[in-house]
């Protein structure tokens, strides 16, 4: 389960599927929650999520797509849960856009970002160089400071990148909370796995009408 503002709705869905999370709602600060029905929550930042999955710490997990296009894990992606919905967008510093300047003067562009490797792959993939600065805090900084001539960040709403100074310059990938298995676990408890999967797909197109 990733903590964070992905939690909630993972919890309300779960239930809506069935599923018996009252130790997820005690309040208590542990990491590791028992179901009456044997059901083991295991809860951690969302980043490592895929790990505990990959490993086979944990049968399945939930997880924005954001950090599985970040980290690549080697697990099955089952299901779209249709939360937590963002974007991964590349902004600068409001007014004329600088980025074609910058590359033509320069030949490369300063990035400021948590997602190195989806910043990395995004300009790559369109024949531009990019220097990454690679910050775990408030990535808006990076160009009020100087420290970066943009970002790439997840956006919601976009009222933080409207409050700093800064827009939108070209959309990268939408985002969304996701189902993932891991894969030994997937072939041993495929029945138990599909059938949950099966469950939570009744409920997120429930909500979706």
């Amino acid at each position: 389960m990733p903590l964070g503002a992905l939690y909630p709705d993972a919890i309300e869905l779960l239930e809506r599927a069935g599923v018996d999370v009252s130790p997820l709602r005690d309040g208590s600060r542990k990491l590791i929650f028992t179901a009456p029905d044997g059901t083991v929550f295991i809860t951690t930042r969302p980043s490592d999520v895929p790990t505990y999955v990959e490993a086979g710490s944990a049968d399945i997990g939930i997880v924005g797509r954001d950090v599985i296009n970040e980290r690549h894990p080697d697990v099955y992606e089952l299901l779209d849960l249709e939360f937590g919905a963002c974007r991964m967008a590349y902004a600068t510093a409001d007014g004329v856009d600088p980025t074609s300047e910058i590359i033509a003067r320069l030949g490369v562009l300063r990035v400021a970002t948590k997602y190195p490797a989806v910043a990395e792959a995004h300009f790559l993939a369109t024949g531009r160089q990019v220097e990454l600065v690679k910050v775990n805090g408030s990535v808006e900084l990076g160009p009020l400071v100087g420290l970066a001539d943009g970002i790439v960040d997840l956006v919601a709403t976009g009222r933080t990148l409207r409050e700093n100074g800064l827009v939108e310059r070209e959309h990268i990938f939408d985002s969304s909370a996701r189902l993932i298995a891991n894969r030994v676990s997937h072939k041993l408890r495929a029945e138990e796995i599909d059938a949950l999967t099966a469950r939570l797909a009744q409920a997120v197109a429930a909500e979706s009408r």
